[in-house]
């Protein structure tokens, strides 16, 4: 038996999970070469040495996704490439720099801009894993340089393992990381099937601290020291509107909506802003001249109004159920939400947050869900979430297993709106 497959069995729980490593250690053809998607920094680094110490054929593939250069004539990019190269000559890897900025425009920054123009707040980088690195990385790598399969740094397992599953045309599951405090499968809910299936995670069964010392007794102290970068990969430090506001060489960017601050208890302008598209729910506004902080609750994009609530905490920025569109599952539909239309499992938003238990149910099977508005998919939360943000992602967990995602179209009813313990009605009265 090979050593990975036992471990796929001796570590899987579920009743699928020990089929999936039974038809693994049946497979016969096994990956030779990999191309490893390196990004300059420590975890690519050191998925690409693991894989190069276990004998695969590693070749390092740089991404260029973005060429312009920001106010100071920097390119953020330039820096990570020379990185990556070093790494790879360090390592021995041949190095390859790969040009997706036309991709990279079209698939992701386009829609980002629409989104922002529409007054929703997108999640590029669930985006670009779906578009870029796991679509248009994954088919250059296959026809430029006959790759086998793709590995990335990210914190995350599937239950093929090591294995090329393609070739036998059976599904895989996307599963949390060993280490859940750097666990990426949220960032992994949109990558398709097909992609996942040659896709392997080096650093799936290791901690960061781990990884750090790999790194450091591998002699790449420098990747190991350097920054880990944080946000939107074109933007680095600024915030969104600041990027909106400084870049001038693209055609595409929104144009300034001044519109109003709205208290939403009393319906007074508080103040003013620039654009919807500079807000994002359950941001602190910072309007000038108040002694209360105000907090975004909704974007009015036809009037060009916010509602803001008082208080960072406002049950106004709380609901408990979240109307998305339509379903990725990763690895198939589950029987029991297309079987009785509802799915017991958890859910989370960011990536940061913790898991939340909800019920899933479709707006097709549970006509008590339907509404004038279309959505696919409702989910009831057990407990309310704070400022659930309309274009990011539902993710949808159970157990170790990503089972896949939806985008957010809009939360339910706020705790405001329900008047939850007579919140509403005892500020009107004070």
């Amino acid at each position: 038996m090979h050593e990975a497959a036992v471990a796929c069995l001796s570590k899987s729980s579920s009743k699928s999970a020990f089929f999936d490593g039974l038809w693994l250690l049946s497979m016969g053809r096994q990956i030779k070469r990999v191309v490893c998607a390196m990004s300059g920094g420590i975890d690519s680094s050191v998925a690409a040495l693991l894989l190069k110490q276990k004998g695969y054929e590693v070749l390092g593939f740089f991404m260029r996704n973005w060429d312009i250069r920001d106010e100071q004539g920097v390119c953020k990019a330039d820096q990570d490439a020379e990185d990556a190269a070093w790494v790879c000559k360090k390592l021995q890897i041949p190095f390859q720099e790969v040009n997706f900025v036309k991709e990279y425009w079209n698939d992701v920054f386009i829609e980002m801009i629409r989104d922002y123009e529409s007054g929703i707040t997108p999640n590029p980088d669930i985006l670009c894993n779906r578009h870029i690195k796991f679509t248009a990385l994954l088919e250059h790598a296959r026809h430029t340089v006959g790759a086998d399969a793709l590995a990335t740094g990210h914190y995350a397992r599937t239950s093929a393992g090591e294995f090329a599953t393609e070739y036998s045309g059976q599904q895989v599951r996307l599963l949390k990381a060993v280490d859940r405090l750097k666990d990426q499968t949220f960032f992994l809910s949109q990558v398709p099937q097909k992609a996942l299936r040659r896709t392997i995670f080096p650093l799936g069964e290791f901690t960061k601290d781990v990884v750090k010392k790999i790194a450091s007794s591998a002699g790449l102290e420098r990747i190991a020291a350097r920054k880990e970068s944080m946000g939107i990969c074109f933007i680095g430090k600024r915030n969104f509107s600041e990027f909106i506001a400084q870049c001038k060489t693209a055609q595409l960017y929104v144009d300034p909506r001044p519109g109003n601050f709205v208290d939403l208890e009393t319906r007074e302008v508080v103040g003013r802003h620039n654009g919807v598209h500079q807000w994002t729910v359950g941001q602190r506004c910072n309007i000038a001249g108040l002694a209360r902080a105000y907090f975004v609750a909704e974007k009015l994009t036809d009037s060009g109004d916010i509602l803001v609530a008082p208080g960072h905490d406002h049950p106004a920025l709380y609901s408990s159920t979240v109307h998305a569109g339509q379903p990725h599952w990763i690895h198939s539909p589950p029987e029991d939400f297309y079987g009785r239309g509802m799915l017991e499992c958890e859910f989370k938003f960011q990536h940061t947050e913790a898991l939340v238990p909800c019920v899933v149910t479709s707006r097709t099977h549970n006509p008590w869900h339907r509404s004038p508005s279309k959505n696919d998919l409702t989910v009831s939360l057990a407990n309310p979430l704070r400022a659930l943000t309309p274009g990011q992602f539902a993710v949808f967990y159970r157990g170790d297993e990503c089972l896949g995602s939806a985008r957010i179209l809009r939360p339910g009813p706020s705790q405001f709106d329900l008047d939850v313990d007579s919140c509403r009605t005892k500020r009107r009265e004070s």
